[in-house]
């Protein structure tokens, strides 16, 4: 491994995409920092990898994230890549309309990365280079039974990254929007549904890197297969859209 001074920021990173995509940055040399409420998980990725550090963060606290970023950037100096992951998914409540789940995930995956990028806002514009990275998910494409919370929270944030990226290009800052279909987290654990063509984290990871650093697109998805699917689902009309999802997704029970 050749070490680098390059410095990404992850959050989300205690499992699933955000931890599998810390450890690929640091064997690629990178100096890695991690956030996530779960301290002690983050301690111990830190403990295995002597170039990842962690810093413990409730994205949903907007002050502590602009906190934990002035350490990180007190600490390595420069932030090459902010990258944020934060997401959470409750299938059950999805299945009945729970205005404190809804608001809930809407807290967590929307405003928290919200919060995460006023952080770094106005050190990325003045500083004019470097990469603000945002995780949403295919299922902001279009609505998904049973995932009406989960699919707003991601359509929101897909939007959102879409409107930031035309004040940022004027920057020379680069904005990427990150759109995984099934990856093997904790998360999607807990669907009991058949997840089409699901991944590994480190899959996701690998396509996540080679996105960043080695390509220069808007949108990472992947795997392309189910992406592209979900692509020319998101363009067909409604009546064909519903009937055909409807078909696939007849096993859903609701409450």
């Amino acid at each position: 491994m050749i070490m680098t001074d390059k410095v990404i920021w992850i959050t989300g990173a205690s499992s699933g995409i955000g931890k599998a995509l810390a450890i690929k940055f640091a064997k690629e040399g990178w100096k890695v920092a991690i956030s996530a409420r779960r301290e002690n998980l983050l301690n111990e990725i830190a403990k295995i990898h002597s170039n990842i550090f962690s810093y413990p963060l409730d994205v949903t606290d907007s002050e502590k994230c602009k906190l934990v970023f002035n350490n990180i950037k007190e600490k390595f100096k420069s932030i090459d890549i902010s990258f944020f992951s934060t997401g959470i998914h409750d299938p059950k409540s999805e299945k009945s309309l729970d205005l404190d789940k809804v608001r809930q995930i809407m807290e967590v995956n929307f405003f928290g990365t919200v919060n995460s990028i006023n952080a770094v806002y106005k050190y990325y514009k003045e500083r004019k280079s470097g990469q603000i990275s945002i995780v949403s998910s295919v299922a902001g494409y279009r609505g998904l039974p049973a995932g009406g919370a989960y699919c707003a929270s991601k359509s929101a944030l897909t939007n959102f990254t879409e409107s930031l990226n035309f004040e940022m290009k004027r920057k020379n800052v680069r904005v990427t929007l990150v759109s995984p279909g099934f990856i093997k987290t904790p998360m999607t654990d807990q669907n009991d549904f058949p997840m089409p063509f699901i991944k590994s984290p480190e899959f996701a990871a690998e396509q996540i890197y080679q996105g960043l650093v080695k390509k220069n697109s808007f949108e990472i998805h992947f795997p392309k297969i189910f992406t592209i699917i979900m692509k020319i689902l998101q363009i067909l009309p409604n009546w064909i859209y519903f009937r055909l999802v409807e078909l696939r997704t007849r096993t859903i029970k609701y409450k």
